[in-house]
């Protein structure tokens, strides 16, 4: 089957097979999301909890470094965010071990942690609970407003009450 693209008697013919294909091109390159631009980060925060004291501390380490918080060894080794102009979204690629009485150490978790769902990816363990709350310092590029520490979204205005006064 043949699909004129022109009319008359000298109308070129091209393949209904390209036609689709062509068509199925552009229809791919209109549906595909723009894909945001990741900010790395030099530095990875966490919340980490002591089940035993329920002190809950934050962590701020630099990638490739170790923190200890009670037996377990936090290494973030990369931390994303996104510009403040997109919705947050920060992970970390993160090792954690636990040291054990004999000083071996053991790894307990290798993975991705997301800060928007710390209940997904977060290191349980029996006394101690670490997730990922965001990250700072990001590398070549402008503070997204989820890497800054102590960053807050800005205050709603406040709604006045009226009292009824009844007669």
């Amino acid at each position: 089957m043949r699909a004129t693209t022109a009319c008359g008697p000298r109308a070129a013919t091209v393949p209904a097979a390209m036609v689709a294909s062509a068509f199925l091109l552009a229809m791919t390159w209109a549906v595909t999301p723009a894909r945001a631009e990741k900010l790395e980060n030099k530095v990875a925060i966490f919340a980490a909890l002591d089940k035993v004291t329920a002190r809950i501390s934050r962590l701020e380490v630099g990638l490739g470094e170790t923190v200890t918080f009670g037996s377990l060894k936090v290494t973030p080794r990369v931390c994303y965010t996104r510009p403040p102009t997109e919705p947050p979204r920060t992970s970390a690629f993160v090792e954690v071990d636990e040291v054990k009485l004999d000083n071996s150490e053991v790894r307990v978790f290798t993975g991705w942690m997301f800060a928007e769902s710390p209940g997904l990816h977060g290191v349980e363990h029996p006394v101690f609970d670490v997730w990922l709350t965001g990250c700072a310092k990001p590398i070549g590029g402008a503070p997204a407003l989820a890497a800054r520490p102590g960053a807050r979204e800005p205050r709603q205005p406040r709604l006045r009450r009226r009292r009824l006064r009844r007669r």
